[in-house]
């Protein structure tokens, strides 16, 4: 996802970082609907400036919540953005939310040892992400193949 300007006061990848969570959620589909739905953020986040509450294009209301790292803070949640967590914690809230329906994204492990469904990366213009084949496949959801468009900047 090509970056856009910074925000006063935020990063450069803020917007990308918005779009790119956007768009894995229009490609992802949950065992059960719920409106609204809850979009939680956890712990520090550096890039998570611009998500905010939206309302998706079947026409389901998204709600952001900031939430303690911790597995208790997570009930409710429908989608699970990991801020700047070390990776054991990130790995502990990813593993507390596994087959319950719930969409994870960790903003600050490129590598993916949090076993989260999504992982962003960074290059000095744009922000893509790894998808966890594993970790969908483990989550009770199903996401469209079409979500590595996102990742190509194609929305």
């Amino acid at each position: 996802m090509p970056l856009g300007a910074p925000s006063a006061g935020g990063t450069a990848y803020e917007g990308a970082a918005a779009r790119t969570v956007r768009g894995i959620m229009e490609y992802a589909r949950w065992p059960q609907r719920r409106d609204p739905m809850q979009l939680c953020v956890v712990g520090p986040a550096l890039h998570a400036g611009q998500l905010g509450a939206f309302r998706m294009a079947d026409g389901r209301q998204v709600q952001r919540r900031n939430v303690a790292a911790n597995v208790a803070a997570l009930v409710g949640c429908d989608v699970v953005y990991l801020g700047q967590l070390g990776v054991p914690l990130q790995r502990q809230l990813t593993a507390a939310v596994r087959g319950r329906g719930v969409l994870t994204i960790a903003e600050a492990d490129p590598a993916n040892a949090s076993e989260a469904m999504f992982a962003f990366t960074y290059q000095p213009r744009s922000l893509s992400f790894r998808l966890n084949i594993d970790a969908v496949s483990r989550s009770g959801m199903k996401v469209d193949p079409r979500v590595l468009r996102v990742a190509k900047g194609g929305l």
